[in-house]
Parts: C-alpha cells; structure tokens; sequence
C-alpha cells in the first residue's frame, strides 16, 4: 500500500479555514460561555482538533465551531439551550469518523444520563468554573469521554 490517502484520516486541521469571525458563536450574542480542552489517551492536548457544537434554540437548529490551540483549548459561546444538551462532535486526526458526545449544562436526569453510571455521566455534564461552563473531552483512558455510535 504507498500510503494513507486523505479520505483515511480526518485531521490535521489548519488555522487558516477556522478563524472566521463569529465561528465560535453558537448562538449570537449568547451568554454562556463554554471553554474545555480535547485530550488523547495520555491526557495530553489535541492542538489540531475541531469541536463543533449543535443545539435546538428557539430559531431552529444553532450551531458553532473551534479549533483547538496548542493546550488543546476550545471556547464557545452560547445560550442554555431549550433541551438542556448541544450534541457534540469532535474531529481530530487518527480518526477515521468524527465522534459524537453530548454536553449537559446541568444534570436534568433524561433517559441517555440515567441510563450511565455515576462515572461516565459526570463525563457528560459541564461544570461551572467562574463565568463559564468547563467541559473536557477525553478521548480514550481512564476518564474517557462517553461518545455515541450513530
């Protein structure tokens, strides 16, 4: 085989297509802030991963997107949004398909977090840290993310 072809990975990601202004806004103007990093199995950061967020609001389906920096930070502002979750989507390289994850702003006890135990729920609900909602995702280990096969 000669090598991987692009349609084999889905990362690296560059800067240069993600730094349109307002990308990071889910929803315009919104007043919650949603700050978190991506990390790998070793707990070290992801730089070149995109994490998208998508969520129900009152004009329909409201969505947004960072990149990640060389901590493996994102930051998303948004509003609580109507079902009390964004879906969330995470891309980064190695991946053959990006993975699919939620992020409760708090805990309303749906039928997806009670059906997880204590662990892996808390790995789903973003907690309060200052003026922000901290949210990470661990892509694999001991404190890995719950993703959801579609």
């Amino acid at each position: 085989m000669a090598g991987r072809t692009p349609s084999q990975t889905v990362g690296p990601f560059f800067a240069i297509g993600l730094g349109r202004p307002g990308e990071n806004e889910v929803v315009a103007g919104g007043s919650v802030r949603v700050a978190g990093r991506v990390l790998d199995g070793a707990g070290d950061p992801v730089s070149d991963a995109v994490v998208e967020f998508w969520q129900p609001g009152d004009r329909g389906t409201q969505w947004g997107r960072s990149g990640t920096d060389a901590e493996g930070r994102f930051e998303l502002v948004t509003e609580r949004p109507s079902g009390g979750y964004a879906d969330v989507l995470v891309f980064a390289r190695g991946l053959l398909r990006h993975l699919v994850t939620r992020c409760y702003f708090d805990d309303p006890g749906d039928g997806v977090l009670d059906a997880l135990d204590a662990e892996d729920r808390a790995t789903l609900i973003a907690q309060a840290e200052g003026e922000a909602l901290r949210f990470e995702i661990h892509l694999q280990g001991e404190r890995q993310t719950v993703f959801f096969a579609l």
